[in-house]
């Protein structure tokens, strides 16, 4: 059974309403799979995610993960009333990479209601492992609008 608040959502609306006009845009990350439990996007690897020794810079793995980790909570709660904001993210690389394309997947290790825990799972186009990742997102009531606001 799907996880998601929404069910109706898609991967053309998703990559439409997330990756224009920011950090994902630059680095050419798009969603690609929506699992009952799961989601995943893709990310080059190329002069915009290299460090200076022309291998993948460990922050834009970071970036993935936190991308497709955020992504995945929000879709998991009434986007009205609450937001899933980043609270902590660590990342281990265990693996080098120096051109193609990696994809990072999200899946939920707990949904509270105050709190998510999501593990990132980040790999080659040959499916090695190239950084595992884990993201622990706080659920916050979004404010209601006051007549002062």
């Amino acid at each position: 059974m799907p996880i998601w608040w929404r069910q109706d959502i898609d991967l053309k609306s998703l990559n439409e309403q997330m990756c224009r006009g920011n950090m994902l845009e630059h680095l050419d990350i798009s969603f690609t799979q929506i699992g009952p439990d799961s989601i995943s996007a893709r990310m080059p690897v190329d002069w915009r995610t290299h460090q200076p020794a022309g291998i993948l810079h460990g922050g834009a793995s970071v970036v993935l993960a936190e991308t497709v980790g955020s992504v995945a909570a929000n879709l998991c709660v009434d986007m009205e009333k609450y937001a899933c904001v980043g609270q902590e993210i660590n990342a281990n690389h265990l693996r080098s990479k120096k051109s193609g394309w990696i994809t990072g997947t999200a899946r939920p290790l707990h949904r509270g209601l105050r709190s998510q825990v999501w593990e990132i799972r980040i790999v080659d186009e040959d499916d090695k492992l190239i950084c595992i990742s884990r993201l622990t997102m706080a659920t916050v009531k979004k404010e209601t609008p006051t007549a002062e606001s």
